[in-house]
């Protein structure tokens, strides 16, 4: 209908002509109150807002000279987080003479996703950062 024809229907209602789609061709109105219209819309956002979930990033360290039952107990505590959703960065600190090593511990890393790898993918591979080595791991998606 025109423009001016939907303006005469909402006056005669009492209530106001609200534009939903301006880019549509034609352009979409509806006949409805105002305020009521803007209320829905907030609750309908504040709802969506509720229903979102934050991923966050859980960090685990570890050391080159770790054994392995400290590794397992590490590897439990990644589980754990997998399983709530959230991600995780695998930090592998160097300090002192443990600098000259960097290459030879990367086998540490890739253990342990492996020992991950029934619930977990790799989603970047171990880098090297200054004076850390840093991977991260994510859920396996089924």
């Amino acid at each position: 209908m025109s423009i001016q024809d939907a303006r005469k229907t909402a006056d005669d209602a009492g209530v106001d002509l609200v534009m939903i789609a301006p880019n549509a061709k034609p352009p979409v109105c509806r006949v409805v109150d105002y305020g009521k219209f803007k209320y829905e819309q907030l609750r309908k956002e504040k709802e969506a807002r509720k229903k979102q979930k934050t991923v966050e990033i859980k960090e685990i360290r570890l050391s080159p000279n770790i054994d392995k039952n400290d590794l397992n107990t590490k590897v439990n505590a990644a589980k754990k987080f997998l399983e709530k959703g959230n991600r995780v960065k695998v930090t592998l600190r160097f300090r002192g003479r443990e600098m000259a090593h960097m290459g030879a511990s990367v086998h540490i890393l890739t253990d342990f996703a492996e020992a991950l790898s029934d619930i977990a993918v790799i989603e970047k591979q171990p880098k090297v950062e200054g004076r850390s080595m840093a991977m991260f791991l994510t859920e396996k998606k089924n």
